[in-house]
């Protein structure tokens, strides 16, 4: 058995799966495994399980991140910029800084993926905001939903 490198650290941190909340943004529970604030700022990972006729995303693109899929069951809609297309468990889908991209389940069924953030913001608030904002019922009008995106580096595309 080799020793340890002399410059390693105990500096692992276990989240068990009983610590982090779900969220729910309309027929999507969300859970975020791990915060920006957890890893340093290097990535967010979320878990994504919608309902059979979640919607999802229309297209956007960040300009300060990069996005990545990782369908863990069920079937998807990814939009890769050009078109929708179908991705079923396994299936990953990577998109770099202002990548345009979206996702949707209208499949009648559940699906669950992956959605991986590279460097870290803090999605997590646009997310908790968006099941604020649906929950409430309230009506935002093109000015405020346009100043909600911006403030999370999120630019639709029409």
């Amino acid at each position: 058995m080799s020793q340890p490198s002399s410059d390693g650290e105990v500096s692992a941190i276990l989240r068990p799966a009983d610590l982090i909340e779900p969220l729910l943004v309309g027929t999507t529970n969300a859970r975020f495994v791990a915060l920006g604030s957890l890893t340093n700022g290097l990535f967010g990972l979320f878990r994504w399980d919608m309902s059979g006729q979640a919607g999802g995303a229309t297209p956007h693109y960040h300009r300060t991140f990069t996005e990545s899929f990782y369908v863990l069951s069920g079937s998807v809609q990814l939009f890769d910029g050009a078109a929708w297309v179908g991705a079923a468990a396994g299936d990953f889908l990577f998109v770099p800084e202002r990548g345009i991209h979206g996702f949707r389940n209208e499949s009648g069924e559940p699906a669950s993926m992956l959605i991986l953030f590279s460097p870290a913001p803090p999605r997590e608030e646009y997310f908790k905001e968006l099941a604020e904002i649906r929950a409430s019922g309230r009506d935002l009008s093109r000015d405020e939903w346009t100043d909600l995106y911006t403030r999370h580096d999120q630019y639709m595309v029409e």
